[in-house]
């Protein structure tokens, strides 16, 4: 498959020979973002043996695709050719000679005009042309086409619209020659801000309110612009001149060379700040492009305009480097990938993109009970579930609140999950109500009035309790979700509940996805202060988790960090540690016993890391339990229907083996 593929190789050799040492300043001590696969380093906390405890809400791996996203799948999204007209790059503003260009353009399978949609504008390398990553109608489906196909389908990327163009002026042999090709991207920007972005907004259903200037400034926050080699090289080309109509960058594996400087003037001189941009950056370590790409970045991180972080609450600029990646059409498709399933998602401006009608709320009585059918909105404004109603659903994704429940219990809404019940949905809510009526309190904020109040992201927090046997030891369930959103519904809630019907107390938190660890120490010491008010034995007691959830769970059931997170030396170490699919890997001494269970089709959490993490707890002597399940992907839960199912009983016979009873 790789020789179908255009390599542009000789292209960015010339870039990388011209550019080798550029973009850095001289003698100056830059940000560190080696070691590390994601560069970051401000959003971490130390661990008490001097490591980092790694606190992402980026993936800390890059997503490997799946080979079956690289093929055609039934129905998808279509493509279409949007022409229109332009200048000659090199003398526009005389528009000495008129130009007919085409993109290719990227629809989602249902794309509907009465919504609105995101837009990433996909810039291809050299000696390429527009339909090197999408195709063409003529011809069919590219590969990435594709894997846009897959991914919406599977809730990885939310459906967006991507536009293919081209910086070439006449056909693509244009790319070919490097000084042509430096030339056309340097004046690209004209064509892209005057010709092709209003060409795409007066036919697409887009966040720009017409095509006018203003209405496409006021609408970059949903538009990004991405690019691999010299397509890289014309995403600097548009963060230096389009900043005003785009917030996010995608470059990968092609420099432009400017200095961090360069780059922080670049932004103060179009009127804005660090907060209103995001770069992803990507390459790889054996791309030829890789040594002046990263020292680019570097530069950059160097400068104060730029501060490396895994997110937009912490910085804007982000570099993803693979160990081994080189430079290829497959690599880049890979880093596209990975990006857009963050992009335009949480903690970014966004608005509610869905159509449905306002729904006027009506509460349900008291002993009515919610279906597949009851409306998101009459749940969380249910008057059982009090002010937290809101928390049983991700407080940091855009929640469809006029969808059924049956709806919303799906990959779109729980990226990164599969074999979402919905049943389960509908018999949670049920038995969180019935709770509540019968006059059991179901939620407890984790925070103190005076803290949320010193700290408003602390309202978001707190523990949903499913009661079990009164003194009966208790179990703190932590749902996954990339540390973007908290996945409860699927990923900690069907746990707990599963608990309390074996007589446990078991307790789901919410966290912040910026500040986890935290919520979870919180969250232990809470519980542990107040066990005998919540009729719970504070004593072996266990940690669950999946996905970014097992990473908390490991990390408080380690006695080195259970201490100090929760600054206490008198809360007893955990019992026993239950882990679903995630890549954590350290080990020490001081972990608890640990139960593992992943897929081993998982493409984002490797069965054999966590098995060979296990290996190593068994060598230290720590008791441990591992089971991997043929074809399974990553995020199955309780794994009803799979080959997982019962897996949870396993679990609760592991913690009972090494309690202290």
């Amino acid at each position: 498959m790789r020789k179908e593929f255009i390599v542009i190789g000789a292209i960015l050799v010339l870039l990388t020979a011209a550019l080798s040492g550029c973009g850095r300043k001289d003698n100056v001590a830059v940000k560190d973002i080696n070691n590390s696969t994601t560069a970051n380093k401000k959003n971490t906390e130390q661990r008490q043996d001097g490591e980092d405890v790694n606190l992402h809400r980026l993936p800390e791996q890059i997503i490997e695709l799946p080979d079956e996203y690289y093929r055609k799948m039934d129905g998808g999204g279509t493509l279409e050719n949007l022409n229109y007209t332009t200048y000659e790059s090199f003398t526009y503003e005389e528009k000495s000679q008129t130009l007919d260009k085409r993109a290719v353009v990227y629809l989602p399978e249902g794309y509907d005009e009465s919504k609105k949609y995101n837009v990433l504008y996909l810039m291809h390398g050299g000696w390429s042309d527009e339909t090197v990553y999408l195709g063409s109608p003529e011809d069919g489906k590219g590969m990435f086409a594709n894997v846009l196909d897959h991914a919406i389908a599977n809730g990885e990327i939310d459906p967006l619209i991507v536009v293919s163009p081209t910086y070439n002026n006449t056909s693509s042999s244009d790319s070919g020659d490097y000084s042509l090709a430096i030339q056309l991207t340097n004046q690209y920007h004209n064509e892209l801000a005057n010709d092709l972005i209003p060409a795409v907004t007066r036919k697409y259903s887009t966040y720009a309110a017409d095509a006018s200037h203003e209405a496409i400034v006021a609408s970059r926050d949903h538009r990004a612009f991405a690019g691999f080699s010299m397509g890289s090289v014309q995403t600097w080309r548009t963060f230096q001149y389009n900043l005003d109509a785009f917030r996010y960058f995608m470059p990968s594996s092609g420099n432009a060379g400017n200095s961090g400087e360069a780059y922080a003037k670049l932004v103060r001189n179009q009127g804005y700040t660090a907060d209103d941009f995001f770069i992803f950056a990507a390459s790889g370590t054996k791309d030829f492009a890789y040594s002046s790409f990263k020292s680019q970045i570097q530069a950059m991180a160097a400068n104060d305009m730029f501060t490396v972080a895994d997110n937009e609450q912490e910085g804007n600029l982000y570099f993803l480097e693979k160990e081994g990646y080189s430079h290829d059409g497959y690599a880049a498709m890979t880093y596209f990938y990975n990006g857009l399933t963050w992009l335009f998602k949480d903690g970014n401006a966004r608005e509610n993109v869905g159509t449905a009608s306002v729904i006027t709320y009506t509460s349900l009585a008291e002993n009515e009970k919610f279906t597949l059918t009851s409306i998101v909105r009459d749940v969380v404004q249910d008057e059982t579930f009090g002010d937290f109603g809101r928390l049983l659903f991700p407080v940091d994704r855009s929640v469809d609140e006029n969808a059924t429940l049956e709806q919303i219990s799906s990959s779109n809404t729980y990226v990164w999950y599969n074999y979402i019940q919905p049943e389960k949905t509908v018999e949670i809510v049920n038995y969180l109500k019935e709770q509540s009526v019968n006059g059991n309190q179901i939620f407890y904020p984790i925070y103190s009035e005076e803290e949320i109040k010193n700290n408003p992201s602390k309202a978001d927090t707190g523990l949903f309790f499913f009661r079990g046997n009164p003194g009966e030891k208790f179990a703190v369930m932590n749902a996954g979700g990339g540390f973007a959103y908290v996945g409860a519904m699927h990923d900690s809630f069907p746990h707990a509940l599963e608990a309390s019907k074996n007589g446990y107390n078991a307790f789901a938190l919410i966290y912040r996805p910026d500040d986890p660890y935290a919520d979870l120490a919180q969250a232990i010491t809470y519980i542990h202060d107040h066990a005998d008010e919540l009729q719970v034995n504070p004593e072996n007691y266990s940690l669950w988790g999946g996905s970014a959830g097992a990473r908390m769970a490991a990390t408080l059931g380690n006695a080195d960090y259970l201490y100090p997170l929760t600054g206490r030396n008198d809360i007893p170490q955990a019992a026993a540690v239950i882990m679903q699919y995630t890549g954590y890997n350290h080990v020490s001494s001081s972990d608890a016993p640990t139960y593992v269970n992943v897929g081993q089709s998982d493409g984002i959490a490797s069965w054999r890391t966590m098995q060979s993490r296990l290996e190593r707890l068994e060598n230290l002597g720590i008791p441990t339990e591992f089971h991997s399940y043929d074809g399974l992907p990553h995020g199955y839960g309780l794994g009803i229907g799979t080959a997982a199912e019962g897996w949870i009983a396993d679990a609760f016979a592991f913690w009972e083996r090494n309690s202290n009873n």
